[in-house]
């Protein structure tokens, strides 16, 4: 394979196809902070590994990776090329994806299932995204809690959905999709909106709102708070609401609190209407996920992954 020839201003650079397996191979370090790994998962052997990073570093004159003992850290000038090398091949997908959907026309329906959360607060701007770059493809959503989206993901009566909670049935595949965090959070009314922090012991003395069995949410909080020695039994639930909507209403109206998505508050946090109150020691997180049925996804499906997968960041 010939080099590439760039014209840059009044110089001339020559980019050989190795400077981007290179690249690939620093990628992959920095990612995994391993060599050994980074060997077994590129195919090549732990030598050519150190050697590509030698050679970067000769390159780049500067110092890639602090070794101590068998760990290894970035240095600073690795962390800034770790972030254009993420810029690299995202472009890199971005062009694949972009050229690949333009030798492509689809059109037709696609049906799709979310979750309540997903659907109020993720959906609406990326069905939007995707409709304005394929408007022959006509959209379908149903909205339901996860449970039920997976439910109707078995009988085939949607082809994909967007769900929170834990992978867990054998026969879907579960896709990280998108990071979340669940935030404690009460009404500006609530005896303790003026606290910054509770303690994990402090919450069983909380009246709580909660989802309704079945909720992604509910599966999320419930791990959570065996982590640190609680059981969702030991909370005083005073009710069960079906939508993060009318849990942040009766929160405005009622001296209780709840664990919701961060992604679904920032409007009343910003207007006063709602506070949120960190918990010593207690950390809900969380990925929305993208399901489908076992097995190769094929047409509209398969855009629509892909779609997501490139341009989930643009949110």
């Amino acid at each position: 394979m010939k080099d590439i020839l760039v014209n840059a201003t009044t110089k001339l650079y020559y980019i050989s196809p190795m400077a981007d397996f290179r690249m690939q191979v620093f990628y992959t370090v920095a990612k995994r902070l391993s060599f050994t790994k980074a060997a077994a998962e590129l195919f090549i052997t732990q030598p050519a590994v150190t050697k590509h990073i030698h050679e970067l570093e000769e390159e780049y004159n500067a110092k890639l990776f602090e070794r101590k003992g068998n760990r290894i850290t970035l240095t600073p000038a690795g962390k800034l090329l770790l972030d254009y090398a993420e810029k690299v091949f995202q472009l890199y997908k971005d062009a694949a994806f972009e050229i690949n959907a333009l030798s492509k026309h689809r059109e037709g329906l696609l049906k799709l299932g979310a979750s309540t959360t997903v659907s109020q607060y993720i959906a609406a701007p990326l069905l939007a995204q995707f409709r304005n770059k394929f408007p022959d493809v006509q959209l379908s959503l149903i909205t339901a809690n996860t449970e039920h989206i997976e439910g109707e993901l078995l009988a085939k009566n949607i082809e994909m959905g967007i769900i929170e909670g834990y992978a867990k049935n054998p026969e879907i595949s579960y896709e990280p999709f998108l990071r979340d965090e669940l935030v404690l959070v009460c009404g500006s009314k609530h005896p303790l909106a003026n606290r910054s922090e509770l303690t994990v012991d402090e919450l069983k003395n909380i009246r709580f709102v909660m989802r309704e069995h079945g909720s992604g949410t509910l599966d999320v909080i419930e791990h959570a708070l065996k982590g640190v020695g609680l059981n969702i039994g030991d909370l005083q639930v005073e009710i069960r609401l079906g939508s993060t909507e009318s849990i942040k209403s009766y929160l405005m109206n009622a001296p209780c609190m709840a664990f919701i998505s961060i992604h679904a508050v920032t409007d009343e946090v910003k207007s006063g209407q709602l506070k949120i109150i960190d918990v010593d020691g207690l950390s809900i997180e969380r990925s929305f996920y993208l399901i489908s049925l076992k097995g190769k996804i094929t047409g509209l499906a398969d855009l629509f992954f892909n779609f997501c997968k490139h341009y989930n960041l643009k949110l």
